[in-house]
């Protein structure tokens, strides 16, 4: 039997990403999404997850390329002291990361402090993620599971692309194919990790390769070679409006692809659409 996970993330960046998100999910299309902590249109966001019972809302945990919930003196090495955001680009932060530059304790404490902002409004969060998957590196992993289970939060995403995915997917980029291949060798890491701390995750996660580039036809080519199992489409879907141009983000045209993209799941209306916390609880006997 397949499950589909079907996740928008950065709710909450701006007001045209809140609206596209709440029409899918409306539409039947759309079980979940990941709320970013501190957004432009986070207020927002909030109150339309308190207002949407149906929509599994986690929190989009980020880490590089936006600001913190914490006061930056609080992140030495989390953040730049000149500007008191993240890192602007995932290859700076991972460079920090994996020279041992960045403390996990910090990671921990400002992972915390996202999702007890998000639960702080009455949300009852159903898992986290990342924002550019940092999450699949140990060194990031294991202090942001000790900030959701220290919240009571038990799934996580897998941000690992299966093969048969990869296979299904037309048009990606090159570069971003081989990055998806090296990167897959962690995941053995990541499965043995979210185990060992009592955390459920699907089997991987589809769209990762075609982020920037998912449209109609790679939706229907990966919904028609879904196998047994559960998995995520991860998706970025949105309105390329004024807000949006405010942004720094390299999805703007794309966001308008993939909201239209996502309606071509209703012909495949025999895979039962789920969110994190319909799976099965993992084993509480590891935590």
């Amino acid at each position: 039997m397949s499950q589909l996970i079907v996740n928008a993330d950065d709710f909450g960046l701006t007001s045209g990403v809140n609206r596209a998100i709440l029409e899918l999910h409306q539409a039947g299309v759309l079980t979940s999404a990941t709320l970013m902590a501190r957004a432009a249109a986070t207020a927002e966001a909030i109150e339309l997850a308190r207002a949407t019972p149906t929509l599994g809302v986690g929190c989009h945990v980020v880490l590089v390329d936006g600001e913190p919930v914490l006061p930056p003196s609080q992140l030495p090495t989390l953040v730049d002291p000149a500007t008191g955001r993240f890192s602007p680009t995932l290859g700076a932060f991972l460079k920090r990361l994996l020279s041992g530059r960045i403390r996990a304790a910090e990671i921990e404490a400002e992972a915390a402090a996202q999702i007890s902002l998000l639960q702080s409004h009455g949300l009852s969060l159903t898992h986290i993620d990342t924002h550019k998957h940092t999450h699949m590196f140990p060194a990031v992993l294991r202090p942001v599971l000790r900030a959701a289970a220290s919240a009571a939060i038990y799934a996580v995403r897998n941000p690992f692309e299966p093969a048969w995915s990869v296979r299904a997917t037309p048009g990606a980029p090159f570069l971003r194919r081989a990055q998806v291949h090296m990167l897959r060798r962690l995941q053995p890491a990541f499965r043995r990790i979210a185990t060992q701390q009592g955390f459920v995750t699907p089997d991987g996660a589809i769209g990762v390769l075609a982020t920037g580039t998912l449209d109609s036809a790679t939706v229907a080519s990966l919904l028609s070679a879904l196998p047994p199992g559960t998995f995520e489409l991860v998706s970025h879907p949105g309105y390329n409006d004024a807000d949006l141009a405010r942004v720094r983000t390299r999805l703007r045209d794309s966001r308008e692809t993939e909201r239209q993209a996502l309606a071509t799941l209703r012909q495949f209306p025999a895979v039962p659409l789920i969110h994190f916390a319909q799976l099965p609880p993992a084993d509480s006997s590891l935590r």
